[in-house]
């Protein structure tokens, strides 16, 4: 029993230092991302004419990636790796899980994404004017396809500290 507390002891602070470090920079990746869509697709959005699907596919970009930098931005604000060093086994469990959560949640909003992109394009296909369809269509593909990576890897990283959790539960 005193073994297990000191196990605990010891080692709970350490995985909540890392989830709460691997967050902060999960969202410094989004952050970068979001930055490089802004600066790529502002530059190409000011450039191209605003009849054409790559406007529209820059224009979409711009404003996905104004969001995605709030996000960042909340998230890095959020963080606090050498602030989680005091909370108990379930507090950390708790985290750990409510995380994971918002992971999977993001997963299936990133199916949909793709899947709106998806029917744009299929949809532009009998529009009598699909530039702008085509455009936010493939915008959809790109950053659905990109937060699908993201979220699906982030996901399969994080959760190896689930396991190390259920280990000190024991």
């Amino acid at each position: 029993m005193a073994s297990t507390l000191l196990l605990v002891t010891a080692a709970l602070p350490a995985i909540n230092q890392a989830r709460e470090l691997l967050a902060e920079r999960a969202m410094a990746v989004l952050g970068g991302w979001a930055l490089l869509n802004l600066l790529v697709s502002g530059y190409f959005v000011a450039r191209t004419d605003a009849r054409t699907v790559l406007h529209h596919f820059h224009l979409m970009n711009v404003g996905w990636n104004v969001v995605n930098l709030l996000l960042a931005v909340a998230g890095l604000l959020r963080a606090n790796p050498y602030g989680v060093g005091s909370l108990s086994l379930a507090d950390s469990l708790t985290a750990q899980f409510n995380f994971e959560k918002l992971l999977v949640l993001n997963l299936g909003l990133d199916v949909a994404y793709l899947c709106i992109g998806s029917w744009l394009q299929a949809r532009a296909a009998t529009d009598p004017k699909p530039v702008r369809l085509l455009g936010f269509g493939r915008s959809l593909w790109l950053q659905g396809g990109f937060l699908l990576l993201f979220d699906s890897g982030l996901y399969l990283i994080y959760h190896r500290f689930a396991a190390q959790l259920l280990q000190l539960v024991g």
